[in-house]
């Protein structure tokens, strides 16, 4: 059987992933029973809709995506974001660096996604962080990326990441330990200046979120992944995103589940946020 480029392309976009993640999210209930926090409660919390994209043209989908974002963000709006691949962090921090200046960024992933090229282009769900660095999106000195792990193409995929001041903590470094206080010290790197938070769901172990393109064994528990968006409270939240969950994939639905109960924990801990 033969796929088409742009068939395979969707199945990687996620078309389908936010309805997926919308729909698994029926049983998250108003308050968070262990961190207390009451978001409905102090938050004005909408469902604002899909972004129009041309899957004929990647470049002219990130272009839309800065366009409408730029609007969201100028409205005092903190967007939390449904993807898509990751490509789809770029345009947001375009139109999050308009508004801030350049960003603090806390990046959940197994992949460091800070490619230069990718199958001959600039733009790619491996590329976004090194756009975003090339055109001074990033605060690089609070730039952490957490989860990282695999095998790669060059002999460090890493090695970029820390030329440009990024702190990189590999999966292999959380396994079997609680990640409360690589937090403690996340929040004293990140101060108080704004933070984007991007979580690619293949930062979890397949075992657990099997629903995604590119998954990699020995990841992180979703323990862990509470632990980091806990571990966010007190932060200058700007934005947060939830990425790469891909309904093909995702035969049990437990991906889209644990996606839903991701968004709803980073809703928990921005910035306005009371606590019952």
């Amino acid at each position: 059987m033969c796929v088409l480029p742009e068939q395979s392309w969707l199945e990687r976009l996620g078309k389908f992933s936010p309805r997926h993640i919308s729909a698994e999210s029926a049983m998250i209930r108003l308050y968070n029973g262990w961190t207390r926090a009451a978001p409905y409660e102090s938050l004005r919390v909408a469902d604002i809709g899909d972004v129009n994209v041309n899957l004929f043209d990647l470049k002219d989908t990130c272009k839309k995506i800065q366009e409408a974002y730029r609007e969201i963000v100028a409205t005092g709006c903190i967007p939390l974001t449904l993807g898509g691949d990751h490509i789809i962090a770029y345009p947001i921090l375009q139109a999050v660096a308009e508004r801030h200046g350049p960003v603090g960024l806390i990046h959940v992933d197994a992949h460091a996604d800070t490619s230069g090229m990718i199958l001959g282009e600039k733009i790619g769900h491996g590329t976004p962080f090194r756009r975003c660095v090339d055109e001074g999106l990033l605060d690089c000195k609070r730039v952490v990326q957490i989860g990282l792990r695999g095998s790669g193409y060059p002999p460090d995929d890493y090695e970029w990441s820390r030329a440009q001041g990024f702190r990189v903590v590999e999966a292999v470094e959380c396994w079997h330990k609680s990640l409360v206080p690589l937090m403690e010290e996340v929040r004293s790197q990140m101060g108080t200046g704004p933070v984007y938070l991007s979580f690619d769901i293949d930062s979890l172990d397949p075992a657990f979120a099997p629903g995604t393109g590119t998954p990699e064994i020995a990841g992180l528990t979703p323990i862990q992944g509470l632990e980091i968006i806990r571990g966010c409270r007190g932060l200058n939240l700007v934005g947060c995103d939830l990425v790469e969950v891909s309904p093909p994939y995702d035969t049990t639905g437990n991906t889209a589940l644990t996606g839903a109960n991701l968004i709803f924990e980073m809703m928990c801990v921005l910035p306005k946020v009371k606590y019952y």
